[in-house]
């Protein structure tokens, strides 16, 4: 069932300069893994890619049999190569935009993804450790630690899951998974799969285990492929078939991120674009990104908000924009703000969600790293959070719920407001500025993400943002309309919102079921199994041997 485990030190095939070697491929391996993710050139997901890495580095480790320290290092080479390629834009917001020295920016960003990265060092070093022979248990526990990396990576200190293995799958054969497992579930799923591979031998193929698992494996994934295209048409109800699309207008005022906040030029170029756009549209429901309006509203020209709110509490139109909010003595927010008609003779109140997952070093500062922020040039500040699960702002029979940029990596935070299915979103909107990291791949990036959550929770996502991407995704998360990038216009389209008037489970995915009730405590639960199978496993045959 598998060869007995030794060192890499001690295998005659294999010196220093193979060990060298395995940490280059390693390496090479995490830049595929980046590069899945949104490919150089294309800006799509490639989910092969993402696979063949994930082979690469389960071949490394089941050919190699390192120690716990080359194993741990072997995840090191993997994880920062891969982190680097993945969120190198960041030099561009804390050089570019922030005015921190290059040499400093690069350390900065390598410090980041060499944090990060221990994760993977972590759980590939106990992988060396603890694998057992048994292939099976191999592959579990291989998945399963691999599956921690990725929670720890996405919740500790607040969480930077930014491109999480699991996202090069928006499409491919593993798409039908998101609804059922999220995208860390995805994630563990590939890493089982590609130990699973790179220990499978020409003579297992004789062996009808091999046959029984190969089946039962593509039986489930045809089950989660069917499940999936009848729940979405589950989803779409009568009472929801009736109501006609929500016309949209989605406005990208791609101010110059170096002006966004200056006074003597981006800040009076986005009032006067915003307001003559929000005035003109004649859309049901009209979208500003986030920080459209770059100022606080007692900052602003008295009559201005005021004027745009009067626009729409008459008439059939609503509006959603960004807007800080707040003031020196109660803190400040990251907020939306919406408008609509009347119901009754007394104008309503307008409608209001605070960001709640805030970005680090950007919207509130770490302990003990007020000295770095002070060397950054960029508009920082300790913002209030809102709660998790506000409600949502409803509008011609919809339920849409703003996030607010970052927000969107959370898919288990989103998930809350779908605890009771008859409240449960319609729509998901979001609210973005990439600007601070250029025309890169970090705009593909996020647009993979929210694509995520549209598969996570069947419901279109809307994403309104100043340069990129403005577009509207439909509930299989497919690209339905789109802005071009780093222009300045507006994205008129429709889109149909899913599981209205339903009380039922039906209404909702399995992971906006048990992500609404438990957060992600049920992949903590079967990843913390799959390491003590893989332990049980591996003492066993310690046992056996003794």
């Amino acid at each position: 069932m598998g060869a007995v485990l030794y060192p890499l030190s001690h295998s005659p095939a294999w010196g220093s300069w193979a060990r060298i070697g395995a940490i280059v491929v390693a390496a090479l391996a995490g830049l595929a893994q980046a590069a899945s993710l949104a490919l150089p050139g294309t800006g799509q997901p490639v989910w092969w890619l993402q696979c063949v890495s994930m082979v690469v580095l389960a071949g490394l480790l089941h050919r190699l049999r390192p120690t716990w320290r080359q194993g741990a290092l072997l995840g090191f080479a993997f994880a920062l190569a891969w982190l680097c390629g993945t969120f190198w834009w960041l030099f561009i917001s804390l050089h570019t935009y922030g005015g921190l020295a290059a040499p400093l920016a690069v350390a900065a960003v390598v410090a980041l993804a060499a944090f990060l990265a221990i994760y993977y060092a972590l759980a590939l070093g106990l992988f060396s450790l603890l694998a057992p022979a048994n292939k099976a248990l191999a592959a579990m526990l291989f998945a399963a630690l691999w599956l921690l990396a990725e929670l720890l990576r996405g919740t500790w200190f607040t969480g930077f899951p930014w491109g999480a293995g699991g996202y090069a799958h928006v499409q491919g054969p593993l798409s039908s998974l998101p609804r059922v497992v999220g995208v860390y579930g995805v994630g563990a799923i590939s890493a089982g799969l590609a130990m699973a591979l790179v220990q499978c031998r020409w003579r297992d193929l004789r062996h009808w285990r091999t046959w029984v698992v190969a089946l039962v494996l593509l039986g489930a994934g045809g089950f989660a492929w069917v499940q999936r295209h009848c729940a979405v048409e589950l989803c779409h109800t009568p009472a929801q078939a009736a109501k006609a699309p929500l016309k949209l207008a989605l406005l990208q005022g791609n101010i110059p991120q170096d002006e966004k906040f200056e006074q003597g030029s981006g800040v009076p170029l986005a009032l006067a674009w915003y307001a003559e756009q929000l005035r003109s549209e004649t859309a049901s429901l009209v979208v500003a990104p986030e920080t459209a309006i770059p100022l606080l509203p007692q900052q602003l020209i008295p009559g201005y908000l005021e004027g745009l709110q009067a626009r729409y509490t008459q008439g059939d139109q609503a509006a959603l924009l960004g807007i800080p909010l707040g003031n020196a003595r109660e803190g400040y927010t990251n907020s939306v703000l919406g408008w609509r008609p009347a119901a009754g003779a007394a104008p309503e109140p307008a409608y209001v969600y605070h960001k709640h997952h805030l970005v680090p070093f950007g919207e509130f500062i770490p302990p003990l790293f007020k000295w770095f922020t002070e060397m950054l040039n960029i508009p920082l500040g300790d913002f209030n959070r809102g709660t998790v699960g506000q409600p949502s702002f409803e509008w011609q029979g919809q339920r849409i719920a703003p996030n607010i940029c970052y927000e969107d990596l959370f898919g288990e935070e989103l998930a809350a407001r779908f605890f009771d299915p008859a409240q449960a979103p319609t729509v998901l909107v979001n609210f973005s500025n990439i600007g601070w990291f250029g025309n890169t791949l970090a705009v593909d990036q996020h647009l993979q993400i929210s694509r995520m959550r549209a598969l996570e929770l069947e419901r279109p996502m809307v994403r309104a943002t100043n340069t990129g991407a403005t577009v509207i995704i439909d509930h299989r998360g497919v690209v339905t309309h789109a802005l071009e990038r780093f222009s300045r216009g507006v994205l008129r389209g429709e889109v149909h919102g899913r599981g209205l008037g339903v009380s039922g489970g039906a209404a909702i995915t399995p992971f906006a079921w048990w992500a609404s009730r438990w957060g992600l405590w049920p992949l903590w639960l079967l990843a913390g199994l799959g390491v003590a199978a893989g332990w049980l496993g591996r003492r066993r045959r310690t046992q056996a041997q003794a």
